[in-house]
């Protein structure tokens, strides 16, 4: 990768990596903090019949999935009754989230139940572990994009960060991983968003178009690939063995490949985006704390839990219901489907005392930031690293690193299914 196509300024990043323009693009923006209306909803009951959106008065302008339109939801808001239906995925499905023009056969990860998904899952999953976290995507990526980024910060004495910095970590990650030139990023991510149902900011030609070139951009990259492998995550998928029940052993087809680099692709190009800037904002807007970071590195790691715990970036999950079952003084039938919070279980005053509070002394205990169960983030220890590693070389280039007090006062923002700073207006020096 080139380093102009890292640290050029292209106004896809300002289109790409605004959180409150992304909510708006798919329709699900709220203009207000719901955090007490959730709080008193879940102390009359962990589980609500009826769609957050209805419970909290908000427009009802969005689904997030097709396949839930026109289905009775629930509301799920405890940490109990979150883990119980993340950990039974037998009556609690991932198939809410399948396109039903589609069905099972070209699906990817997240729409999968097992124990499909876990042999699906298997073929990737090795690249992903903490192992390789920490040596193969480190020196094949991670270090060398935030060295480059580093450098380009220390020009100036102001940065805004959510663009500059968190914004640029993980899509150029995911893309140098995967096998794709640095300078079609945003490009890839700029034409997939477009081409779902999600966005409403564009035409259905559009849209198609779009596909069409995710599409093209994915199969020329694996034909290549089989043609003369290198050492990228599409290689890898190429010479994945893939065991599915009763079925011989046989690699992965095309299509499946492409449908894991799309996931891999959008997942951790957008998530880790948000996720790292959340943390950056707790620890800048709590100076007292973030003192405490840079005088100890060991409370680097702390300081990312309790971000996740705070204000996970995509604070809701959705789960089709199979089957008729008595959940938390509900009849649930087959067909239902449950509105997961994890924001909500993450700040359960039952499990957490002060759960509004940021606090990286907080003991430690498993949030949900990342789901439970079978579907737990299979990008999480990358994410962690490149977390860990930004935020490192941040507070070892610029230890004044601070707020900019003559920049508008950056907040939480975005909609109910994505969380994000507003912006990280700060002084390097």
């Amino acid at each position: 990768m080139q380093d102009d196509v890292l640290t050029a300024d292209d106004p896809l990043y300002q289109e790409l990596y605004d959180v409150r323009r992304e909510a708006e693009a798919m329709g699900n923006f709220i203009d207000r903090d719901v955090t007490q209306d959730i709080h008193a909803l879940r102390a009359a009951a962990p589980v609500h019949k009826g769609k957050l959106r209805e419970l909290l008065g908000l427009p009802m302008t969005y689904e997030r999935h097709q396949n839930a339109v026109g289905r009775q939801h629930y509301t799920v808001l405890s940490y109990e009754a979150c883990e119980v239906a993340f950990r039974n995925p037998q009556v609690f499905s991932n198939k809410v989230q399948m396109d039903p023009k589609v069905g099972e056969k070209g699906t990817g990860l997240l729409e999968l139940d097992p124990p499909r998904h876990r042999a699906y899952r298997r073929t990737v999953q090795p690249m992903f572990q903490m192992a390789n976290a920490l040596s193969w995507w480190r020196a094949r990526t991670i270090d060398g994009i935030i060295e480059r980024l580093i450098e380009r910060l220390g020009r100036e004495d102001r940065a805004e960060l959510n663009i500059e910095y968190c914004a640029r970590i993980p899509v150029y990650t995911i893309t140098t991983a995967l096998g794709l030139a640095g300078d079609e990023a945003l490009r890839f991510r700029h034409a997939y968003l477009n081409s779902t149902s999600a966005s409403r900011s564009v035409t259905m030609e559009e849209r198609m178009r779009n596909g069409q070139l995710v599409q093209s951009l994915l199969h020329d990259l694996v034909t290549a690939r089989r043609k003369a492998p290198q050492d990228d995550l599409v290689s890898f998928m190429i010479d994945a063995v893939l065991r599915l029940p009763g079925e011989p052993p046989r690699p992965l087809t095309d299509e499946e490949i492409t449908t894991h680099a799309k996931l891999v692709m959008v997942a951790g190009g957008g998530t880790s985006w948000r996720q790292m800037g959340i943390t950056l904002f707790a620890l800048l807007t709590h100076p007292e704390q973030l003192a405490q970071v840079k005088a100890n590195r060991d409370l680097v790691g702390d300081a990312i839990e309790e971000g996740l715990r705070w204000d996970p970036t995509a604070p809701f999950h959705y789960r089709l219901v199979l089957e008729d079952i008595d959940f938390h003084g509900h009849a649930l039938k087959a067909g239902d489907v449950l509105e997961l919070g994890l924001g909500p279980a993450n700040r359960d005053p039952s499990r957490w005392g002060r759960p509004d509070a940021y606090d990286i002394h907080r003991p430690k205990l498993t949030n949900m930031a990342f789901g439970l169960g079978t579907h737990r983030c299979l990008g999480m220890n990358v994410a962690h690293v490149e977390m860990a590693r930004g935020i490192n070389a941040l507070l070892d280039a610029f230890p004044n690193l601070r707020l900019d007090p003559s920049a508008p006062a950056p907040f939480m923002t975005g909609g109910l299914e994505q969380r994000g700073p507003s912006g990280l207006p700060v002084l390097l020096r």
